[in-house]
């Protein structure tokens, strides 16, 4: 069991966020929508009050955010705040200078961080049959792989 926190609880971040949850992960859910995070805590996912609530006590933080700005914002925020280590996943369709930003800002705070934008739409999404296209070290990967399989 992984504990995680996943910051972008829209059409894509809900169902996947579910997912993690009906994988026995212990899951910290954010996001700005208040409808949002009413339907994330009927799946399961503690509702915390901010993104750096959320990322304060996780091993694994994932993003599932509109656009490359926001991914930088809430790593800009949460960063510095995150244990030493934790494994930053960003699962957004965002610009490469926006995630290479954001792998940078994770790696100077100690933390690996693994780009892993998405194909399959909110089917998969609900589904669990998500391609991930993921592109971080080695270390970072293995990490993340078994956080990515549900």
């Amino acid at each position: 069991m992984t504990s995680i926190a996943f910051i972008g609880l829209g059409n894509m971040g809900n169902p996947m966020a579910a997912n993690l949850v009906k994988a026995g992960h212990v899951v910290f859910g954010f996001d700005l929508l208040p409808e949002n995070l009413a339907v994330a805590g009927e799946h399961g996912v503690t509702v915390m009050a901010s993104a750096a609530a959320a990322a304060r006590d996780a091993e694994v933080v994932i993003t599932m955010l509109p656009a490359g700005k926001h991914v930088v914002s809430v790593y800009e925020e949460i960063a510095p705040l995150a244990r030493k280590g934790t494994l930053f996943i960003d699962s957004s369709t965002i610009d490469i200078e926006s995630a290479r930003r954001a792998h940078a800002i994770a790696e100077r705070a100690g933390h690996l961080s693994v780009d892993a934008p998405v194909s399959g739409g909110t089917g998969g999404a609900t589904a669990g049959t998500l391609t991930f296209m993921a592109g971080g070290s080695p270390d970072a990967f293995a990490r993340a792989e078994p956080v990515l399989n549900p």
